[in-house]
């Protein structure tokens, strides 16, 4: 079942803290789907406490990209970030209750429903929720991330990354 009601509560509580770590070990997923690429290797997405990793490994090389406020890592998630044969961006949305409530509300059906997607929800609030898709971009991925922040006085912050990388 690729969404996920975890019995946690999220070591993420916002995404200001959030940080990008790329290539150091991760911690252990709550939740993981795993992907096999067409031409061989396999993608490994996986949700952490209300943040994200995804691990990829191919024939000649391997990658992984982490988001979350216990990155090993200095600085904010950039805006963009790039590496070889990787490109990240993110941004940040503040949305209302009525925009928010919706798009948690398609992410969750989209987790539920769709081949490549994994989500996390968090107990609660039903809106907190992490959601990753991923598929085959030539002989690399690419893949997207929601991260899912309710405010307690209604509506709520989207954390959204898009990266992609090739080996």
């Amino acid at each position: 079942m690729p969404l996920h009601r975890l019995a946690v509560s999220p070591a993420d509580v916002s995404g200001a803290g959030l940080r990008l770590a790329l290539n150091t070990a991760a911690p252990t997923p709550l939740a993981v789907c795993r992907l096999r690429h067409p031409d061989g290797g396999e993608l490994v997405l996986g949700v952490l406490g209300a943040s994200h990793v995804v691990s990829v490994k191919c024939a000649n090389s391997s990658f992984s990209e982490e988001v979350s406020c216990t990155a090993v890592a200095p600085t904010p998630l950039p805006g963009r970030a790039v590496a070889p044969g990787y490109l990240l961006r993110s941004r940040h949305e503040a949305h209302d209750e009525t925009s928010f409530r919706a798009l948690a509300r398609l992410l969750r059906e989209r987790c539920a429903q769709s081949t490549g997607w994994l989500g996390g929800a968090f107990p609660g609030d039903d809106a907190a929720l992490t959601a990753l898709s991923a598929e085959p971009d030539g002989d690399g991925w690419r893949w997207r991330t929601w991260h899912l922040y309710p405010h307690p006085s209604g509506g709520g912050t989207v954390v959204h990354t898009n990266s992609r990388w090739r080996p």
